[in-house]
């Protein structure tokens, strides 16, 4: 009996080795890709964030750069930026991207035919970093995106100097996509590029501008007149708006601005701010019934309107027919706007402060300030009126000529409201109203709070980062705006 047991120990033992043999084989499905392609990966982040960030500069954005401000759901606008409700967690949408970008530039360094994509993906995480540390200040980077090769889950907090200037920094990172793009030999096209048309000079160009405006953000921390000069020297930067690094959002499902989707009830809950009808109104500025429309009442003295930022609606409900409500091209029009990761009205506004503060001595500061308002009216479809640079409140010189430059390129960030915030923290400019109800002591946030989730996922790491941030304040200056 021991005998036979013996052999029919050794036949299941047998029998198991035949049956997961070909196991792996048998249950993969041929069908299934193991790989993503490089050209979804590029689609899916330049869509993705654009579309997801340019409805959060809307709804949280808008509210600190106080373009909107909110008749209900509006604790945000009123500073307690600790409790997001609409918008106002944007912490997911930049690793969730920079995530998937990261797999893109792994791709692109580990198989030749993907080369092509290593430029861009590079572009495409400066940018993307840029915009998480200056909310944050210092945040995960280094060891962001090492869990699967090094086991890293709970990854150290850089601080922000580190991210903008050191090695695959920022600005590192910049300068090496330029080059790679430069040298690249290959023939492989440039597939699922939405944003610039699969054009690497293009790519470059979007590559420089950003140099610019990076080392323009920093200029208070760092000696960049060199290198910015070097940058425009070169004249590589985006010129014109047909060069823009945009993508244009549709009339209809799916690709529509996202606020066209929200319930009638959300989307009026977005009035025209007290700050921009002020800035508008000085300017006798036409685009105020682009951005806005007219109220809905025969009681009110003027037929566009804001309201002051941060009102406690609890106890003072707001009557919308009384104030503007955001214009047609958020709602109804949609394939008007666009989601902007860089513009050429923007760098000539960069370029002309640069020249009025004489980091640069290539142009001057009111030829680089009039080109800059000229491409904002061609890009938000309004016809520029005669005189609006020569005899009114925006021609060039009429008031502190950087306020005027600050204040247009925040005009034009309409829908990019979080960058307006970042440029008011930056330079003090425009001149924000006090919230009616503030919830954080009639302070102005300078930086979003930590998620929770960090707390919890990251405890170390982030009780570190929130002791060198006053325990995680709002109220805390990043490294760039001490």
């Amino acid at each position: 009996m021991k005998q036979i047991r013996n052999i029919s120990l050794l036949s299941l033992i047998l029998l198991l080795v035949a049956c997961t043999e070909d196991f792996q084989e048998i249950n993969t499905n041929p069908n299934a890709p193991t790989e993503v392609p490089a050209s979804t990966l590029l689609r899916k982040v330049i869509f993705d964030y654009g579309e997801q960030m340019s409805y959060e500069g809307f709804t949280a954005g808008s509210f600190l750069g106080q373009y909107f401000t909110g008749s209900d759901f509006n604790l945000f606008d009123r500073g307690d930026l600790y409790s997001p409700q609409l918008g106002g967690n944007p912490w997911p949408i930049f690793y969730t991207n920079l995530r998937d970008n990261e797999i893109l530039l792994n791709l692109s360094r580990e198989n030749e035919v993907y080369a092509v994509y290593e430029g861009p993906a590079l572009i495409l995480k400066a940018y993307m970093t840029a915009a998480l540390t200056d909310f944050y200040g210092d945040v995960p980077y280094s060891e962001a995106f090492k869990g699967k090769t090094d086991g890293i889950t709970t990854p150290v907090y850089d601080t922000q100097q580190e991210i903008y200037t050191g090695t695959d920094g920022i600005l590192d990172n910049l300068e090496q996509a330029i080059t790679i793009i430069e040298n690249y030999q290959g023939v492989q096209p440039l597939d699922g590029d939405d944003l610039l048309g699969g054009d690497l000079d293009n790519w470059k160009r979007f590559a420089n501008s950003l140099r610019i405006k990076y080392l323009i953000r920093i200029s208070g921390k760092v000696d960049v007149a060199s290198e910015l000069q070097s940058v425009v020297a070169a004249d590589e930067y985006i010129k014109s708006n047909d060069q823009n690094a945009a993508f244009d959002f549709t009339a209809s499902r799916p690709n529509n601005f996202r606020m066209a989707n929200l319930r009638d009830g959300d989307f009026n809950s977005f009035v025209m701010s007290k700050t921009i009808e002020e800035v508008l109104k000085n300017y006798n500025d036409p685009r105020i019934e682009v951005f806005f429309r007219a109220t809905d009442s025969a009681f009110v003295d003027s037929r566009y309107r804001g309201l002051l930022n941060g009102q406690d609606v609890s106890a003072n409900p707001v009557t919308l027919k009384n104030y503007s409500l955001p214009g047609v091209m958020f709602r109804e029009q949609t394939d008007l706007l666009d989601a902007n990761f860089m513009t050429a009205w923007e760098t000539n506004f960069l370029l002309a402060e640069a020249a009025l503060r004489g980091l640069i001595t290539t142009g001057n500061a009111q030829s680089y300030y009039e080109l800059g308002v000229e491409q904002a009216f061609a890009y938000w479809n309004t016809e520029l009126p005669a005189d609006y640079l020569t005899s009114g409140n925006a021609a060039y010189g009429m008031s502190d000529p950087m306020e005027q430059i600050i204040t247009q390129k925040w005009l034009g960030n309409l829908i990019n409201g979080y960058e307006g915030w970042i440029e008011y923290r930056r330079t003090g400019f425009p001149q924000f109203k006090s919230v009616a109800a503030s919830l954080n002591n009639g302070q102005i946030p300078v930086r979003m709070p930590y998620p929770t989730s960090e707390e919890a996922l990251n405890k170390t790491n982030y009780t570190d980062a929130s002791g060198r941030t006053e325990g995680n304040s709002i109220n805390y200056s990043v490294w760039w705006d001490e």
